[in-house]
């Protein structure tokens, strides 16, 4: 099928054509920009960037904002209504198995693959003209905003991007030669994409009862025999699998880490096979599918035995693209929800200007903003862990966990809130809505569900020494932020809720309280989402006064960690809202006020941030 073009949206065979002149209640956004629409991340961009690079991508940006909304959207619609197809064989009868995509998703690989070069920006000089690799904030910059077009590409690539990453850092220098050249291809057709084959039928989160063998043959390589129950991108050329040795001990000791390849070098099929594709809710786009390995050939990734905690790096590095997808995804949900708004009409008045509704928006808005903050910080954090500082690895280690957690579950909220604003329209297929929706509910699921990622943040706090390092990260931050001049009352807030998040992280070490941890999770999460925000808040206002980020974070303690009596009237702030919600900059005195307003005075003691915090 040919594909739409950001002048032509979508439509059905039974839509009927519009006459020039005929006039529709229901607000359409295709087209929008969406790198313009975001105010929050244009003001966020000189924070995080080198100028001379952020000179550099803003063409790259000015080009792909229109493109996202309406070329790249129509796409990725296109590309869901036409999943993969599994051929098992040639029509002359030869057993050949193919996965088909769709010519709106090829299309889609040409742009994230090829012309972004979102898997090998990292790795490699030269992508979108750069001199040197792209700095993880940019690289991560480009899958938000791909994400609010299309999400489940975006797991090719983060994928191929992790395994290059693991590869490089664990796997033989012949490996590393030998591949490197097709993982960092920009060109489709030279392109080796990558996948990880993790997950078996009855060791899902529980990795160390995975029963895939390993049996070392007399080249060197190993033969690996089993079957995966869910690999994404399931036709990759190459995937990093875990299997356990012959005679290895049981449990994730035993396991270890191999490159499996599609393809053996005289160009055979490798001794794999596709059982079938999965039917899935989301990201339809993509193919996922099961694997049966009958003796086939892979490469040995670092030392046997120590592969799950290699893989860990891969997993993590897939964990905080979750957030970041998720995070865009959010950012799509209200700028989606805030279009309708301003476009629609209801008893007389813009929806925009009912005050119901501007509260609703407002509370899309503060996840979206919550999400944003958080990823690009842990991605600044990220590229100095890579760069050897060992603090910034220990804050990295109980940030990702942290933000696949809380982001990816936000997501699942702020795209069923966006939704609902459309109302009937949005649940409908034609409409993006319902497509996002359904895409956000993969973040929570994939490198681990919610109850695994919250364990684990106790688990960084502890075993991995995380939780000392986050704390001194985060009064830093707080200390620099109070140097331009954060108002009082927040300041006083945000230093005993840091503290309460060490308090909680420390008394849950020992498992005595598990139930608890997704709680103690969300409540840390909140917490470093404000102090981050009142961060980036302070800097910006010092460079043009607008204090916008200061009131998210006063948000986040009144609306997501502070008890709050649901019977007792808010403070009124319904001017506030409106700043916020259009945009608008936001100056010191309403922000400093609303803090006196809304923040009660400070008790003498820590009070704990788990009440009313959703778990």
């Amino acid at each position: 099928m040919p594909a739409q073009t950001a002048t032509s949206p979508p439509t059905t065979p039974a839509a009927a054509p519009a006459s020039a002149t005929q006039a529709s209640a229901v607000p359409d956004s295709f087209g929008i920009d969406r790198v313009a629409d975001d105010e929050s991340l244009r003001s966020l961009l000189p924070l995080y960037l080198d100028p001379d690079l952020l000179a550099h991508l803003e063409p790259v940006l000015a080009d792909l904002g229109p493109r996202l909304g309406g070329e790249l959207d129509a796409l990725a619609g296109e590309a869901d209504r036409n999943p993969p197809v599994l051929e098992h064989r040639t029509r002359t009868g030869l057993d050949r198995q193919e996965v088909r995509v769709h010519p709106a998703y090829r299309r889609l690989q040409e742009t994230a693959f090829g012309e972004l070069g979102m898997a090998a920006a990292s790795h490699r000089p030269g992508v979108l003209g750069w001199p040197e690799p792209l700095p993880p904030v940019a690289k991560y910059l480009l899958f938000y905003l791909f994400a609010q077009a299309e999400f489940g590409l975006e797991c090719p690539v983060s994928m191929t991007d992790a395994l290059t990453r693991t590869l490089r850092k664990f796997g033989s220098q012949e490996l590393i030669d030998r591949w490197l050249p097709g993982l960092t291809s920009t060109d489709l057709d030279a392109l080796t994409q990558g996948a990880m084959f993790m997950t078996e039928q009855d060791a899902g989160s529980d990795v160390g009862r995975a029963t895939t063998t390993a049996r070392e043959n007399a080249d060197g390589t190993w033969s690996l025999t089993g079957q995966k129950w869910f690999c994404s991108n399931v036709d990759a050329e190459l995937a990093m699998v875990l299997a356990r040795p012959e005679g290895a001990v049981a449990g994730i000791r035993g396991i270890g880490l191999f490159l499996l390849p599609r393809h053996l070098p005289d160009g055979s099929v490798n001794r794999m096979r596709i059982v079938r594709l999965k039917d899935k809710l989301g990201t339809r786009s993509m193919p996922s599918g099961e694997i049966d390995l009958d003796g086939a050939t892979a490469h040995l990734v670092g030392d046997v035995g120590q592969g799950f905690k290699q893989m860990a790096d891969m997993i993590n590095a897939s964990r905080l693209s979750n957030g970041v997808r998720s995070a865009g995804l959010m950012r799509r949900a209200f700028g989606e929800a805030r279009y309708v708004c301003r476009n629609r009409e209801a008893f007389g008045r813009p929806l925009i200007d009912l005050p119901l509704q501007r509260r609703q928006l407002a509370k899309l808005r503060l996840r979206a903003e919550q999400g944003l903050s958080v990823v690009m910080h842990t991605a600044e954090v990220f590229a100095r862990a890579d760069a050897g500082d060992d603090e910034a690895a220990s804050v990295l280690r109980i940030l990702t966990p942290l933000v696949k957690f809380r982001v990816c579950r936000d997501a699942r909220k702020a795209t069923a809130d966006a939704m609902e604003v459309r109302g009937g329209v949005g649940y409908i297929e034609e409409f993006g809505d319902a497509r996002i929706f359904r895409d956000a509910q993969l973040g929570s699921i994939w490198e681990g569900t919610s109850n695994i990622v919250a364990l684990d943040v106790v688990r960084a706090a502890h075993r991995a020494g995380a939780l000392k390092p986050l704390v001194s990260h985060l009064q830093g931050l707080l200390a620099e932020a109070a140097d331009t001049g954060l108002p009082p009352r927040l300041r006083a807030h945000l230093d005993r809720l840091v503290l309460d998040a060490l308090h909680a992280l420390e008394l849950h070490g020992d498992g005595s309280a598990e139930w608890r941890v997704r709680q103690v999770a969300s409540a840390t999460y909140h917490v470093l989402s404000a102090v981050v925000l009142a961060w980036e808040g302070t800097r910006i206002a010092e460079s043009s006064g607008d204090w916008t980020r200061v009131a998210y974070a006063t948000l986040v303690l009144e609306h997501r960690v502070l008890p709050q009596d649901p019977f007792s009237p808010p403070e009124d702030d319904a001017e506030l809202l409106r700043h916020l919600i259009e945009g608008e900059p936001v100056d010191r005195d309403a922000v400093w006020a609303h803090a006196a307003a809304v923040l009660p005075e400070q008790t003498s003691a820590p009070t704990g941030v788990q009440t009313g915090v959703e778990a």
